[in-house]
């Protein structure tokens, strides 16, 4: 969530070239291949489970992945999903999704606009007034349609947040509670990035702010939106916002972050999601996530006008030392590949990440989550390389 934090993983996501720095993992066999005896193979299931294997060699304490293709799924697991244990990691886990939120939390927004309830032009002084006030920022120029494309300017409050500036303030502050009203407080402290509509930068700001306007257009906070417009009609029975709760129902891993290069892993499990809220709140597993944008590419969610909202991108600035091409929509990335290109949005929050892929048309998508993150550059970088590898695989058949 950390700017420079998000940065740092979506550059190494969009990095296609493999280190082949090794760092090895105990139990790392505690799920292989030889799960196909009680999960049957389907499309693509080998690839996945050789890219979730390299991963653990890579130094994954464990992961999890899932392809839907066509009315097939595959799922495949490999590593552990406690150190302490040797517990092999649950198919069915559940885990923060981070900002992979934000695209839910668009979907409701471009579902409002659909009905009239708002238009994406609207200043978000309508909606909530004298909120973005202060050190510059004016709410009375911000439109909604800027929040959900990060073309606000608005600072990026977790950039100032305690649980993530250091280990020892993530262990101090991890179970603090915020309102979504403390989060932009924060962000109105620090001026802004830029004038609004003059530049794009990723900010979690926006979509605090995204939630607050769903709350004052339906009178209901966002995750109840979400649950009764998406999780609901799609069934998505794993999916939810766990409020101040800070532990992750079970079945579910144990989440490693290594927060300096050379230190230990730690268990950073424990959190307190207020501090992400509409912005990378949610918990989810990889089967409800393949259905969710599968959904989304299918038309199932936002009318064709909406839809194409949602596709309206605009290019990622930042981001193009990276990979040229990256752009960003009203909460999806385009990701740029060797046959095209897919929808995503990855998500990460302290020792878990999550990456996934869909096709433009919705015919197949893969989800996969991981339970570690490392601040050692050469394994990290190749960890991030295998996975956008495994999902170009899937992407271009």
């Amino acid at each position: 969530m950390n700017e420079r934090y998000q940065r740092r993983r979506l550059a190494r996501r969009t990095c296609a070239v493999l280190t082949a720095a090794v760092l090895a993992v105990s139990t790392a066999g505690a799920a292989s291949a030889a799960d196909s005896r009680t999960h049957p193979p389907g499309p693509f299931r080998a690839e996945l489970q050789a890219a979730l294997d390299d991963l653990r060699d890579l130094g994954v304490v464990g992961a999890q992945g899932t392809v839907s293709a066509g009315s097939r799924e595959a799922a495949a697991r490999s590593g552990t999903a406690d150190r302490r244990t040797g517990a092999p990691m649950p198919y069915d886990g559940r885990f923060r999704i981070g900002s992979n939120t934000k695209t839910f939390t668009s979907v409701v927004v471009l579902q409002l606009a659909g009905e009239g309830r708002l238009s994406l032009d609207d200043p978000i002084e309508r909606w909530l007034p004298g909120v973005v006030s202060g050190n510059g920022h004016d709410g009375g120029r911000v439109t909604v349609r800027q929040l959900l494309q990060h073309t606000s300017g608005i600072f990026n409050y977790t950039n100032d947040l305690p649980a993530l500036a250091s280990q020892e303030e993530f262990f101090q502050h991890r179970f603090d509670h915020y309102d979504p009203a403390d989060l932009v407080a924060v962000a109105m402290r620090h001026a802004p990035d830029f004038a609004p509509g003059t530049g794009w930068g990723y900010s979690n700001t926006n979509y605090i702010l995204a939630g607050m306007v769903i709350e004052r257009v339906t009178g209901q906070p966002w995750e109840a939106q979400v649950r009764s417009r998406i999780l609901r009609p799609l069934g998505l029975r794993d999916t939810s916002y766990p409020q101040d709760r800070p532990y992750l129902p079970a079945p579910s891993a144990r989440a490693y972050q290594q927060f300096e290069p050379g230190g230990p892993l730690l268990d950073t499990t424990g959190f307190n999601p207020t501090a992400a809220d509409a912005a990378g709140g949610l918990v989810s597993t990889t089967a409800d996530l393949t259905r969710f944008w599968r959904a989304l590419q299918r038309g199932e969610l936002l009318r064709p006008r909406q839809a194409a909202e949602l596709r309206d991108t605009v290019l990622a600035d930042d981001l193009q030392d990276i990979r040229s091409g990256v752009r960003y929509g009203l909460g999806v990335f385009w990701i740029p590949n060797r046959c095209g290109g897919f929808w995503a949005h990855p998500g990460d929050v302290p020792g878990t990440s999550t990456m996934n892929a869909v096709s433009a048309g919705g015919d197949r998508a893969v989800v996969l989550y991981r339970t570690t993150a490392l601040a050692d550059p050469a394994p990290s970088a190749a960890i991030d390389g295998r996975t956008l590898r495994l999902l170009d695989d899937v992407i271009c058949g």
